[in-house]
């Protein structure tokens, strides 16, 4: 890369993360946003979930997102290989060679998308999206931050994963965890200190993972924290852990953080998850700090969802997290 254009890609990013920490009452600011959509359902085992990003769309996300004010780009999507046509491979690590195939294209595209000074949105797809999305972020901001909302850890690795479906060991492989195929998606990692991990809404942990987690001193806040204190004091705590010395936010929202009477179509519920309105609270939250500069939403599987309930939801809180407000 030429030295004029790492320059001006460096003065963008510190411009960029330079407006956001300056929280203000105005939501209203208009931001560039990229929209990425990854067809991806090789993670898990449940198919249908390769459709969500689709799902997704057909809400008319990207027209809501200009009526706000923002100005957004419509990227191509990502080629998946779909599961019928390869074989699982690994049993451990299923799918492993497209799932990093697919991991290091959008790695490049988020990349690409922060150094036009948009921010990328990547909607999926399970939640192995989550590897190129967030190490592509990473090869911009090298001190990100990580808000992982969502009913799971992901921080297995092949060793601990009692399934080997790879959307479970994206957070640990982004933490420097497990294979070295997975690790060094989008450059050599590890992509993201633990430190500034912050899981928010987790419910179903196996016993492995949480030693990792404990051993890697990751941030968890668990449904029972959220009974406990509230969805704005464990947010509040979420967002500092994730942003403190930090240069970037990456917030990915898993919709089986959402209860499953509100957010039926995700591939692995686990009833007693946040409320409609405690999500809604957590994107809002995200908005005023001022400080997100790519998101995730993941894992909608419209085969198993009621009249688009969880994509629509899906969409509404992508544009919490951009400003939207009911006041």
């Amino acid at each position: 890369m030429a030295l004029w254009h790492m320059l001006a890609r460096d003065e963008r990013r510190d411009a960029h993360w330079g407006a956001f920490c300056e929280a203000t009452s105005d939501m209203r600011t208009i931001m560039r946003i990229g929209l990425i959509s990854v067809p991806m359902d090789l993670g898990a085992d449940r198919r249908g979930v390769d459709m969500g990003a689709s799902a997704i769309r057909y809400t008319n996300l990207d027209e809501k997102l200009r009526a706000l004010g923002h100005e957004v780009i419509n990227l191509d999507p990502v080629a998946v290989s779909e599961p019928e046509t390869r074989s699982p491979g690994e049993p451990r690590l299923k799918y492993l060679e497209q799932i990093v195939a697919a991991s290091e294209q959008l790695a490049m595209r988020v990349k690409a998308c922060l150094d036009d000074g948009a921010i990328p949105v990547t909607l999926g797809g399970d939640h192995s999206v989550a590897l190129g999305s967030i190490s592509g972020a990473a090869g911009v901001y090298k001190r990100l931050g990580v808000i992982w909302i969502d009913a799971h850890a992901d921080f297995n690795t092949d060793e601990t994963s009692p399934s080997g479906n790879i959307h479970g060991m994206i957070l640990a492989a982004l933490a420097g965890l497990g294979d070295s195929r997975l690790v060094n998606v989008g450059g050599a990692g590890p992509h993201v200190s633990p430190q500034r991990i912050a899981i928010v809404g987790a419910r179903e942990i196996d016993p492995d993972e949480q030693r990792l987690l404990r051993e890697q001193h990751v941030h968890v806040w668990t449904m029972s924290d959220i009974d406990r204190r509230g969805m704005e004091a464990v947010f509040s705590d979420a967002l500092r852990v994730a942003t403190d010395d930090a240069d970037g936010l990456h917030v990915s929202f898993d919709l089986d953080a959402v209860d499953p009477t509100e957010a039926p179509g995700v591939g692995t519920p686990v009833p007693g998850g946040i409320t409609y309105r405690e999500a809604q609270l957590a994107m809002e939250m995200v908005a005023e700090s001022g400080k997100l500069t790519s998101l995730d939403m993941v894992e909608v599987n419209p085969i198993l969802d009621r009249e688009n309930r969880t994509a629509i939801l899906a969409c509404e809180l992508a544009l919490s997290a951009f400003g939207k407000r009911i006041f």
